[in-house]
């Protein structure tokens, strides 16, 4: 009977230790490691907390209503976290707690509790209870003191982000679209001049890769206004680019070219992040959601608008379709993710073909000012 008891204990504090350290290496993957790395607390928190929300949003009609009540997800989802990281270690220290000592679970409970928490009410006489008391009040400091220190990080990086979202505002319109970027630059005889923008673009693209991936709960902190977002933007500035690659009848800047890369790899970096998946290689004869008659129909606008246009419309759709097909599974799958208000060529549609991760939360939504692309037979 002995025998079998110290086996029980044994097995009962092997798992409490487990589950303690569990705990702490996912606390280290999120607030300390500066790259991006899945965790199974971390994922499967955010996703019960994005479930609950999901049963009041599906049942609203507009978009703004959606908006009003994910606007608390991220933040909800980041505390939810902290306090499953404090419960299971506290309840790893419960079964450690009682594996050495304890009469009863009861007592346990009493001295984890205390000991996590910094509360000092419950006592103990012996070293290996003492140590573990230790040790749990200095992980409950850390992961406060750690918890305080993230941040003023994430919320640095989501001030970065937003700020030249509100500036492409300016000179895209809202929502920010493609098609009206070129029209204000044009009309302010300073085409020749988007360089500069690409520029600023294409760090705002290396940042974003960095900081939506090591701080992945950044990705569902929405806009402070309801009608932007960071997928739209980066979706307008990359159509903006592609459009005046191959349509706009201006010298070639190699700068556009090098937004655009930056802009999908970061969009492909954030959806694997994700798991979303996507043609790593596609075909610039690939599919694209945006169609014929919807590109014609931004030319007839921009030449109406005094734009300068390029001859050959049937090259300049092909070139542009080669641009979007290297971020336009990723880019809409995000839109839908992170549920981005309705925005020309990007939140305005959904995939057909979606991704698993994207299926899972679109299963009761209903479109809002969208329509559903699918792509034409291969056959």
């Amino acid at each position: 009977m002995f025998i079998l008891l110290l086996l029980v204990r044994i097995v009962v504090f092997a798992l409490g230790a487990y589950l303690v350290f569990r705990a702490c290496l996912s606390a280290l993957r999120t607030f300390v490691l500066p790259r991006s790395a899945p965790d199974r607390f971390n994922r499967t928190t955010f996703i019960v907390v994005r479930q609950l929300f999901e049963l009041r949003s599906k049942r609203l009609q507009t978009y703004l209503e959606r908006d009003k009540v994910m606007e608390l997800y991220a933040p909800v989802a980041l505390i939810a976290l902290l306090v499953v990281w404090l419960f299971s270690i506290n309840l790893g220290y419960i079964a450690m707690d009682w594996a050495i000592d304890a009469q009863s679970w009861y007592v346990a409970f009493k001295i984890s509790g205390s000991s996590l928490l910094t509360l000092g009410f419950a006592l103990v006489d012996n070293f290996p209870t003492a140590v573990l008391v230790f040790s749990e009040a200095t992980i409950g400091l850390i992961l406060i003191a750690l918890l305080i220190a993230y941040l003023p990080t994430i919320y640095a990086a989501f001030s970065r982000r937003e700020a030249a979202v509100t500036m492409l505002e300016v000179r895209a319109g809202s929502p920010p679209s493609a098609v009206e970027m070129i029209k204000r630059y044009s009309r302010l005889k300073r085409l020749e001049q988007l360089g500069e923008l690409w520029t600023a673009w294409e760090a705002w693209f290396v940042d974003l890769e960095e900081s939506h991936t090591s701080l992945a709960a950044l990705s569902f902190f929405r806009s402070p206004q309801p009608h932007r977002s960071w997928v739209i933007a980066a979706g307008a500035v990359l159509d903006g680019a592609a459009l005046v690659r191959s349509v706009v009848d201006i010298p070639a800047d190699s700068q556009a070219d090098l937004c655009i890369r930056a802009g999908y790899l970061a969009l492909r970096y954030i959806a694997a992040f994700f798991r979303i998946s996507y043609n790593p290689n596609p075909s610039p004869d690939d599919p694209i959601s945006v169609s014929r008659a919807e590109f014609e129909a931004a030319l007839d606008e921009m030449a109406e608008a005094g734009v300068p246009l390029k001859v050959d419309r049937e090259q300049a759709w092909r070139d542009f379709a080669g641009w979007r097909v290297n971020y336009d599974t990723v880019l809409l799958a995000l839109a839908e993710l992170t549920i981005a208000p309705p925005a020309r060529w990007s939140s305005d549609r959904r995939l057909a073909d979606a991704p698993a991760t994207v299926l899972r939360w679109r299963k009761g939504h209903k479109l809002i000012e969208t329509h559903e692309w699918i792509p034409p037979s291969n056959t």
